[in-house]
């Protein structure tokens, strides 16, 4: 009888212990799961941006997919965590998949999340169905200097110090002269004003710095599946440059938008549903 009572003792506390492991284990974003189906879509905002970046795409999507969409820690209003850096969010998103036991997902990245997107498809070739990048580039900085190399060490103190030290005021028009450059829909500036200025500086600071520096043009030559490439219409006018970023991504399918900015989702609509859903077709 005590032999049995401390089994039951012993089985208890082990359950206890796995439920409190599976509460409190965190990753550097938030998640939202919506929809409902056999295969999984997860989509990674841009900088500074939130989840809700995706909202018009997801309604798209959620009768047929179980979506995943994050929102990462320090930008929108999502608390900060420790140690941010591009290669960390790599690292954390791909743990989460494979803790949830995400099969075969459907990755969506815009901006930086379409790197993010591109890095995971490259170190890990078996682990996504296909890839979506929204207007990014294997690397921005070598669109400016063509000679660009990536720092190794790379000290992003200044960066940070720079960032913390502006006032509220100062950091708030700062990011509100960008806007005309990021959408066409004026209807969406608060919006994206609203995601910048919630964000925490030091996060915001070390991450720009830290993809600026990042160079995925080699890497980029292990992704094995389906890639479609979605750019914003100034694009075209640096295809050559473009498509010598991508000439490694042997999958990739480029496509620009016919009118718009960055936020394509916003701008070119039409654009991007039916290269969208021409990519993703329900099973």
């Amino acid at each position: 009888m005590k032999k049995h009572i401390f089994l039951v003792v012993a089985l208890l506390f082990s359950a206890l212990c796995f439920n409190v492991f599976a509460q409190t284990k965190s990753y550097p974003f938030e998640v939202v799961r919506s929809g409902k189906g056999k295969q999984s879509i997860l989509f990674i905002p841009g900088f500074a941006s939130s989840g809700e970046v995706w909202n018009d795409t997801k309604a798209n999507f959620e009768k047929s997919f179980t979506c995943y969409t994050l929102t990462m820690a320090g930008f929108a209003g999502v608390p900060p965590q420790a140690n941010a850096s591009f290669k960390n969010w790599e690292e954390s998103i791909v743990t989460y998949i494979t803790d949830h036991k995400i099969v075969k997902p459907i990755i969506i990245g815009h901006s930086m999340g379409g790197g993010l997107a591109m890095a995971i498809a490259a170190d890990y070739p078996d682990l996504a169905d296909r890839i979506v990048v929204v207007d990014a580039v294997p690397c921005l900085a070598a669109l400016m200097d063509p000679s660009f190399k990536t720092k190794e060490n790379n000290d992003c103190a200044p960066m940070v110090a720079a960032m913390m030290s502006l006032t509220d005021q100062e950091f708030y028009d700062n990011q509100k002269k960008y806007l005309p450059k990021l959408t066409a829909d004026t209807t969406k500036h608060e919006l994206l004003l609203g995601w910048s200025t919630k964000s925490d500086r030091k996060t915001f600071g070390e991450m720009y710095c830290d993809f600026s520096n990042t160079d995925l043009r080699d890497k980029i030559a292990a992704v094995k599946c389906p890639t479609l490439v979605l750019l914003e219409s100034y694009f075209v006018n640096l295809k050559p440059a473009i498509e010598k970023q991508y000439e490694k991504l042997k999958l990739a399918n480029l496509q620009y938008a016919t009118k718009g900015l960055h936020f394509i989702m916003y701008d070119d609509k039409d654009f991007y549903f039916k290269h969208l859903n021409n990519f993703i077709k329900v099973k």
